[in-house]
C-alpha cells in the first residue's frame, strides 16, 4: 500500500514540478530573487501534497550574514521541508546529474544551485572552490556531508567535501538535525507513509577554526557536525 501511495504522490507531484520550474526561470528574468520563493512553495507543496507537517525549532541560533548549513539526509523529502520551512533561503550543492534533467536542471542553474561531479575529483574541487566563491559573496548553502540517503535511518559516515568547503569559504557552519523523514520515506524506497511529521532543529552555529592547519580543520569541523546531529537525532 505504502508503494502505490508513493506511485500515485509521484504521479501527482512530478508533473507539477516542470511548470513551477519555468515560472521560476522566467522570474529571474526579473529578478534571481524571486527564484528562492518559487523553490519555498515548491517545497511546500511537496510537503503538504504528502499531509506532513512540519516544525522548526532553533532559528534563534542563526548567524547573521552567509552560513553553510550541514544536515542529516534520510529522505527525498528533506529536500522539500528545507526548501519548503528553513528560515532562510538557501542554495544547493547537488550531484551534476540533476542539472542535466530538462527545466528542472536549467532552473537550478538560473537559481544559482552549483553542480558536484562526484565521478571527478578535479571538477568536484573546481565546484567547491565556486561555491567557497558565492558563499563569501553572500549566497547561503547547504550541504549533506553523508553524501547520500541513509537506508537504514543511522547517520552514515561524513566526506570531506563539505568540510574543505566550509574552511575556504570562512563562514559559521550550521549543524541541523532533521527528525522524521525516514518515517515517511525511506532511502532507496518508493513507499510513502502519509501524515508524518518533520522536525527540524537548528543549533548553535559553529565558527571555522582558525591558526590550524587545513586538514586540521577540517576534522575538527567534521566532529562537531557529527556530535550536534547526532545529538539531535537522539
Amino acid at each position: 500500500m505504502a508503494v502505490l501511495r508513493g506511485l500515485l504522490y509521484m504521479a501527482v507531484f512530478f508533473p507539477l514540478t516542470f511548470p513551477i520550474a519555468a515560472a521560476a526561470i522566467l522570474s529571474t528574468l526579473l529578478d534571481r530573487r524571486y527564484y528562492s520563493w518559487f523553490a519555498r512553495f515548491w517545497g511546500r507543496l511537496g510537503i503538504r501534497l504528502a499531509a506532513l507537517k512540519v516544525t522548526v525549532s532553533g532559528a534563534e541560533h542563526l548567524p547573521d550574514g552567509p552560513i553553510i548549513v550541514m544536515s542529516n539526509h534520510a529522505s527525498n523529502f528533506d529536500i522539500l521541508a528545507m526548501l519548503g520551512y528553513f528560515p532562510r533561503p538557501l542554495s544547493w550543492i547537488a550531484k551534476q546529474e540533476l542539472f542535466r534533467i530538462p527545466v528542472f536542471g536549467w532552473s537550478m542553474r538560473r537559481g544559482g544551485y552549483i553542480p558536484l561531479d562526484r565521478g571527478d575529483g578535479r571538477k568536484a574541487l573546481k565546484s567547491m572552490e565556486e561555491a567557497a566563491r558565492q558563499i563569501k559573496a553572500g549566497t547561503s548553502v547547504i550541504v549533506f556531508p553523508e553524501g547520500t540517503r541513509t537506508r537504514d535511518g543511522k547517520l552514515l559516515p561524513f566526506k570531506r567535501g563539505g568540510f574543505l568547503l566550509a574552511v575556504k569559504a570562512g563562514v559559521p557552519v550550521v549543524p541541523v538535525s532533521i527528525k522524521g523523514s525516514f518515517a515517511i520515506n525511506p532511502g532507496g524506497s518508493l513507499g510513502l507513509n502519509l501524515g508524518k511529521a518533520v522536525q527540524i532543529i537548528i543549533h548553535p552555529a559553529v565558527t571555522v577554526p582558525e591558526g590550524m592547519k587545513r586538514a586540521e580543520a577540517e576534522e575538527l569541523l567534521m566532529q562537531q557536525m557529527e556530535q550536534a546531529i547526532s545529538k539531535g537525532l537522539v
